[in-house]
Parts: C-alpha cells; structure tokens; sequence
C-alpha cells in the first residue's frame, strides 16, 4: 500500500521541466578541426561536484557539476580539442608547496605547446599560504602552477577578477619580478581579506610588480571594463609576459550571496575575452561564487568564449532544469543594479594614474638571465643518470665533442688524423712548466720591443734553425716559417761574453709564433725563449 504523500516521487516525475513558450538551445553537433588553433584543454576532475561543506556553506562544489552538464548540454565539449580528468595528488606532491597534481595536468600541458589555453573550473584557491588555509582555500593550486610555467616562460602575468584579493598568489610572489599580479577586488578594510591597497607595492626585487584595483561596492560593466582594459593592456604592453594565468571567481557577479558587485555575465566574459585576444599561453581557473545556479551559467558562456563559439541565450535541457526555472532557463539572467554603485569616475581615473606610475618604474620587461629556475624533480633525477662527460660539458669545462687520446706515439712517425699529436719532449733540461706556452706566445710578442736587441742575429739563426726541426716533429698543422734570413736587431752590439752565455742555455723548447702576420709592414720576428732575461 502506498501513502497518498509517497503517491508522487522523483522518479515518476518529468525528466526535463516543460519550458511552455520559452525556448531550448540545441547542443552544437559539429566536430572542431583536429588542427584547428588555439587548442583549448579542458579539466574536469570526476566527483569533484560531490563534496560538501556543509549545509549552510556559501561554497558548493556542486557548481562545477552544473557547469560541466551546460558545457555538455551545449556540445561545447565538441569544440574543445581535449578533456582530462586529472588524478588524484599523492602525499609528495602536495609537500610541493602543497599539491603537484595541477602542475602535472594544466601547466604541463601550456609549457609543452601542447595546447594554447587550458581550462580547470576547479581551481583558483587564490587564498591558500605556505603554511595555513586561508578563506575556503587549503591548497594553492595558482601558486603551483605558476612555479611549473617558471621553469618554461620568463615572465608569467597573473590576473584575478574574483571580488576578494588574491593575497596568497600575491604573497607568494611579493619579492619576484618575473610573476606581475594584478588583482581587481573590493577593499574596504574590512572586507575579506582585508588586503590590497592601491600603494601595496611588492618588494626587493618584486618592487612595481604587484598591482591592485582595489574597488567599492556597486561597480557596474561599464565602469568594470574601462578600468579593467586600460591596465590590463598597459600591464601587458609593459611588462610583455610569456604566459597569462587568470582567476575567474565568479563572486564578482551581480546578485552573489558573498559579493557587491553589480557585474553581468557578459561583462565578466568580456574581460576572458580581453585577456584570451592576446595570443599568450593561458591558463583560466575558477574561484569563488556562491551562487551556483550563475556561477555556472558565468563559466559556461566563458568556455564557450574561449573555445571561440557562439550560443544562444536559452540554456540546453538537462538534468537540472529545476536550477533555472526562476529565471527562465536563460544563459544571462539580469544581475546588474541591485547595489548602488559607491565608485566615481574620479576614484577610477586615480586609481589607473597611480598603475601607470608603477609600471613606468619597471623600464622594460625584466630579464631572467640569472634568475633562479623553480626546482624540479624529474629534471633532478634526469641530471643523476647523466655521465660526467656531460656535466662538464654543461659547466663549459668540457672539450667541446673532442676526446682525449691518452696513448703514446713514437716521434716522427707518419701523421695519422688530428688525434695524432706527439708528446713533448721531456729530456730538455728545461722543459717548461704549465701554462709555458701561453707565456712563450706573450714573451715572444714582447720581444718585438726592446728585449729583442738581446740576442744577436746568429743566435736567433741557430734557435730558429733548431726550433723548425722540432716544431715540424711534434706539430704537423702548423706552417713551416719562412726561410728568409732575419733581420739584424737593433740596439747595442752584444758583446762576445753575451754570445758564449746564451749558447750555453739549452734553447730546444722554443715557440716559434712564426705563423703570425707582419705588423705593420715588418717581417715575422725570430722567437725567443721564454725565460730569457730581458730586463
């Protein structure tokens, strides 16, 4: 027997809700091209929609439910190139500044050109620090991913359009110049968190690169996207970044339960719109919202923006058509002019003069010539499998691809490849010291001046003569020095006790720096020894 209250259940009532005159969107059928660019990636972790906070918890995870079924009900998913489903983070990974999962499956894929925007609603935890959780935020997910496109891209500029300041982002990068952060939020003081004043300015060497737009309660589309536009596009052109990461908290939309803002949903898709024209690497996350029912509205018109397609106002049939029925089953409800707008114009244009005069600090976009790489773990094991040869190749220690030929050759044998140089003769009485040659070379150069009077023209006859001989034995590639008969020194006359001891000295290892051109229209100088006095 059933009671008359049980006579009516879920099941037996109407999958879809009757919409009578209001219209349904028909799901895009068509295929995207395979080629086709920007390629776009989308990341929707399965389950994710499941978790609750609480029953009286402004933030619902089942948000990101109701986006993924309109981005569905759309065909949208037909336009995007690919979908993950990311994996859960192992222990490891979240000691990485806490989780290592959104580095592996959105930034991987933005530093390895394999797509050119990717897109995680489940993200943008911008309030999470180092060691605390902070707002609805325990992990940094930004944070990491920024870290990830670090190792790829010199500059990466983040931007936050949630209704509350992006503090832990800006902290953790407060002493860097190679992440820009640009944060559009309320400030009042008081309101959560309480951070980002217009002069919060970075420090060290981050000093310029942390900007806020710090905003009162009200500010409609039109106001919204003058301020927005004008310093995004200055930021950009100034600080010209490799990769964009931005953070869509949709609590920034009229009517939210936590904001004050008087923003439409086309509004909050324009400024994705802005940023995505640029043609840089981009990242988009999600963040606050706490109205569901818009908040998925809002991240399904921005997928279908960033995808580059185009879809009607009326919201396809799903499951959830009870979510809408309030407001019609529309894709952009009416939200604006529900706060009065506490912002001026004179508030405004003092707030984008006083960006300005930040970024005209920065002279340029930074370089990261000696900029410290974020460290990473597979690039560690790869440098422990790496031979010896190789590291010193990369330290520039290394001989450039030549090897060294320890074997032992007889004098005067045949040449046989560039591998075959003789040893140096080691019976000499004086056979040089390391490092002799590069003195030879500079001894020889200095003789040209006034050392060069010491030695008599005989001498320097017999040093050549025997110094042709054992240059030829032991170098074959350099050539022969011409036979022509040196010059006379000039100076004073060497006396014939200065003859007797310089024959004496046994002058066999001698470099001969005869390949050297004239200079200045004078023949090549007979070389010297190198230990020759020519004081």
């Amino acid at each position: 027997m059933v009671r008359s209250s049980q006579s009516t259940t879920f099941s037996a009532s109407t999958y879809f809700d009757d919409r009578g005159p209001h219209g349904t969107a028909q799901p895009i059928t068509e295929y995207v091209n395979p080629h086709s660019r920007p390629i776009v990636s989308y990341f929707f972790p399965k389950g994710v929609g499941e978790y609750h906070y609480g029953e009286r918890h402004p933030m619902k995870p089942h948000r990101l439910t109701l986006t993924n079924a309109l981005v569905m009900g759309y065909g949208l998913d037909k336009q995007i190139h690919h979908i993950y489903n990311p994996r859960p983070a192992t222990q490891a990974e979240l000691e990485m500044y806490h989780d290592h999962d959104y580095i592996d499956f959105l930034s991987r894929k933005l530093c390895s050109g394999a797509c050119d925007t990717a897109i995680n609603w489940s993200g943008g935890l911008h309030h999470a620090k180092r060691g605390e959780a902070s707002g609805f935020c325990y992990v940094n997910d930004i944070v990491l991913a920024i870290l990830e496109l670090l190792r790829h891209h010199p500059r990466v500029l983040y931007i936050d359009i949630d209704i509350h300041h992006g503090d832990g982002v800006e902290l953790a990068f407060y002493h860097s110049n190679r992440v820009m952060t640009v944060s559009f939020h309320k400030y009042t003081g008081e309101f959560f968190p309480g951070t980002g004043k217009l002069d919060d300015n970075g420090a060290n060497l981050g000093k310029h690169f942390c900007l806020n737009v710090p905003l009162q309660d009200g500010v409609d589309d039109e106001m919204y996207l003058t301020v927005f536009k004008t310093v995004i596009e200055d930021t950009v052109t100034t600080f010209r970044p490799t990769a964009i990461v931005l953070q869509c908290g949709a609590d920034s939309l009229g009517c939210d339960r936590l904001g004050a803002f008087n923003l439409s949903i086309a509004a909050h898709g324009e400024c994705v719109n802005f940023v995505r024209k640029f043609n840089v690497p981009l990242l988009v996350l999600g963040g606050g919202g706490y109205t569901i029912k818009n908040v998925s509205r809002c991240w399904t018109y921005e997928t279908a923006v960033l995808v580059g397609a185009e879809i009607p106002d009326e919201l396809p049939a799903t499951v959830y058509d009870s979510f809408f029925r309030d407001s019609e089953w529309k894709l952009h409800p009416p939200l604006t002019g529900r706060v009065e707008n506490q912002n001026s114009p004179g508030s405004l244009q003092k707030i984008t003069i006083g960006i300005r005069n930040k970024l005209r600090y920065l002279q340029g976009a930074p370089s990261v010539a000696m900029q410290e790489i974020p460290p990473d773990l597979e690039g560690l094991l790869a440098d422990e499998e790496k031979t010896g040869e190789e590291k010193d190749e990369e330290l520039g220690t290394a001989m450039a691809g030549e090897r060294r030929s320890d074997r032992t050759m007889a004098r005067n044998e045949y040449f046989d490849g560039e591998n075959d140089v003789d040893p140096e003769p080691c019976s000499s009485a004086s056979a040089r010291r390391p490092g002799s040659a590069r003195r030879s070379r500079g001894a020889g150069r200095r003789a040209r001046g006034r050392g060069r009077s010491r030695v008599s023209a005989a001498t320097a006859k017999e040093e050549g003569d025997e110094g042709d001989e054992n240059e030829m034995a032991s170098t074959p590639k350099v050539a022969k020095p011409r036979s022509r008969k040196p010059r006379k020194p000039r100076g004073r006359a060497v006396t014939d006790k200065d003859k007797e001891k310089d024959k004496d000295k046994d002058l066999t290892d001698v470099d001969l720096d005869a390949t050297a051109e004239p200079e200045s229209g004078q023949e090549p100088m007979t070389p010297m020894d190198p230990d020759l006095d020519i004081s």
